[in-house]
């Protein structure tokens, strides 16, 4: 049986967890589905780099983006995934 992964989520910062040049407080991040990290209490965000990374899960909150606004947020799920 195929494994079910969630579609990309978003997720606000609410700590910058020491990476100031990574992470913005009270920014909207993409994060992407990782189940090996989320059993390890870490997120998998693309960050300010472009790239995704592991942070610690207690530096985000879960938010739902009103589906008129999901489609303001895909440039940067495109621009990542083109790398």
């Amino acid at each position: 049986m195929p494994k079910h992964q969630p579609a990309n989520s978003f997720v606000l910062c609410i700590d910058d967890g020491g990476y100031p040049a990574s992470l913005e407080v009270r920014k909207v991040y993409v994060a992407l589905p990782d189940h090996k990290a989320t059993e390890r209490r870490r997120i998998r965000v693309i960050d300010e780099s472009g790239e995704d990374y592991l942070y610690p899960a207690e530096l985000f909150v879960a938010i739902t983006i009103p589906p008129e606004a999901t489609s303001l947020f895909q440039p940067v799920i495109t621009d990542s995934s083109s790398r």
